[in-house]
């Protein structure tokens, strides 16, 4: 039988839909990247948000580096239109979200089961290959005791559970104000939901709703509200059942006066929170669009001449391996977090990092290739009149391709 179009395995072959939340003015980093790495089509963009089409499973979607979480699109639509309608009328819109099209939720939970068993099996296999011998001779055990173990916390989970899901349905029922346990259940909502899917029926699947709401709605409904709206709307149409702790599923609705967009979070974290940054300084986004603009190639020698924590040169090491990079600065303990960034990263043996005054670099004249930094401002970090030495420092290292480039540094 030929697959229809609402087949979840036809739209997988033809490409899922998904979209990033992305910082402000980062928005055409993310266009470029998702074009250049995923091969994404139907690209394209609100703001805060952009969205696009890819058949790249979960391995190629972790790699990228401008946005900041990343959502398989359920629904995209223009906002509601508060001023015209009562509250009540907008409830029953909020609800529409679900009960209109119920065929496009499950299609999509279809695709998001399918991209989290294709990466399982992925990563059972690369964990097979590793250890051989190991899985040969403690398979019966080692399945036994998992499974054991499995239950036994499954069990205690249930157990600890049962009485807060039974507090949270009767909230959500009831619509009352917020209590203290509500606040508590409130922010659970913003934790990544764990992905222990059961993949065969889904009227078993538990959620939560993690909603935010800006603008003219946000004056009538709190986040709270409508999180209670939608999760009544999803256990009467789906059979599902709330769990606000350990949920197999999360659904994401942003509520604004641009427009209302629903979907689930791919990745339990967010794809900007990098494993291999332990001292946290400039974000992690911006210093790698920073670094994407460089134009850095292999073999070239790239000074970050005001480092900190090293930030941009670890996400540009990360992208471009092949080259020489050098972090200065004058404080210790921004060194420090520096050295731990790099160590984490894997790194030490890629960035060379200097203690000395951005005005006193001991390098070479026109050696650097390309230089890169986040410049102090404000009013905690500032450069005041060192401005003028400092370009001028930097002016003597840096290696100009050309003279036209020359004489316009020259002029500034």
């Amino acid at each position: 039988m030929a697959a229809g179009p609402g087949d979840p395995v036809r739209r997988r072959a033809a490409g899922a839909r998904f979209f990033c939340t992305v910082g402000r003015g980062l928005e055409p980093f993310l266009m470029r990247e998702v074009r250049a790495r995923l091969e994404a089509s139907e690209v394209e963009y609100i703001l805060g948000k952009v969205f696009f089409t890819t058949c790249s499973d979960l391995n190629m979607l972790k790699k990228l580096k401008s946005a900041e979480r990343l959502f398989l699109l359920i629904k995209k639509q223009f906002p509601f239109n508060v001023p015209s309608v009562s509250k009540g009328k907008l409830f029953s819109e909020v609800q529409r979200l679900i009960n209109d099209d119920p065929e496009s939720w499950l299609n999509v939970i279809s695709i998001w089961k399918n991209l989290l068993e294709l990466n399982a099996k992925k990563e059972n296999l690369s964990q097979r290959d590793a250890n051989p011998q190991k899985i040969k001779l403690g398979k019966n055990d080692t399945i036994t005791g998992k499974k054991l173990k499995t239950e036994q916390m499954q069990e205690m989970e249930e157990n600890r559970e049962c009485q807060l899901e039974k507090q949270i349905e009767e909230t959500l029922e009831q619509g009352d104000s917020l209590t203290k346990r509500e606040k508590f259940q409130e922010e659970e909502f913003q934790n990544d939901a764990a992905k222990a899917v059961d993949t065969h029926k889904e009227n078993n699947l538990t959620f939560r709703v993690s909603c935010r709401c800006s603008g003219a709605i946000a004056k009538i409904f709190t986040a709270q509200e409508i999180g209670r709206i939608v999760g009544i709307a999803l256990m009467k149409q789906f059979g599902w059942k709330a769990d606000l702790r350990n949920p197999n599923l999360e659904i994401f609705i942003h509520l604004s006066d641009i427009y209302s967009v629903v979907g689930i979070p791919v990745f339990r974290v967010p794809l900007a929170s990098r494993a291999y940054i332990r001292t946290t300084g400039l974000r992690s986004t911006i210093a790698w669009a920073m670094a994407s603009i460089s134009e850095i190639k292999a073999g070239t020698f790239v000074l970050d001449p005001m480092c900190g924590f090293g930030t941009i040169l670890l996400e540009a090491a990360k992208e471009w391996p092949d080259v020489y990079y050098v972090g200065a600065d004058v404080s210790t303990s921004q060194l420090l977090g520096a050295s731990d960034n790099l160590k984490a990263a894997g790194l030490k043996d890629k960035i060379e990092l200097l203690k000395v005054s951005v005005i006193e670099l001991p390098l070479p004249s026109e050696s650097v290739d390309v230089i890169i930094s986040d410049i102090p401002f404000g009013k905690k970090f500032k450069l005041g009149k060192d401005i003028r030495s400092i370009l001028q420092e930097l002016e003597s290292s840096y290696h100009f391709r050309n003279t036209e480039h020359c004489e316009e540094s020259r002029e500034v």
